[in-house]
């Protein structure tokens, strides 16, 4: 098992990895928009950031969001599930993965309407 942090992505601030590497699998700790200019935005820019994140760790690995199996998403609003819907769509590049989406009442911090963990084939 192997636990990685990346710098590029802020260390972590509390006791928790970035993402852990185990059995073939990428696991990815949840990402927020939070500290980055979308911070305060509509829930598809938000999540637009999140994937950045996302792509990042994916290439930290030599991988890409085309390995994505499965990705859990938190959102405290389902007012704008149709844009994020459409943000998805087209952030999946070929079969989207497996998918649950879970609607919270918040999340550490009021600007955030999203929250994304995934987990990657290795």
């Amino acid at each position: 098992m192997e636990h990685l942090n990346l710098k590029n992505l802020g260390l972590p601030v509390g006791p928790y990895s970035h993402a852990v590497c185990h059995n073939g699998f990428l696991f990815t700790s949840g990402f927020t928009a939070f500290g980055t200019d979308a911070q305060s935005k509509s829930i598809s820019v938000q999540a637009r950031a999140i994937f950045q994140q996302l792509e990042q760790i994916a290439r930290d690995q030599k991988r890409s969001l085309a390995d994505l199996v499965k990705v859990t998403i938190f959102v405290t609003d389902l007012a704008e599930i149709e844009p994020l819907r459409d943000f998805l769509r087209k952030a999946y590049p070929g079969i989207p993965p497996a998918s649950s989406l879970v609607q919270i009442t918040g999340l550490f911090s009021p600007d955030l309407k999203i929250e994304i963990e995934a987990v990657f084939a290795l």
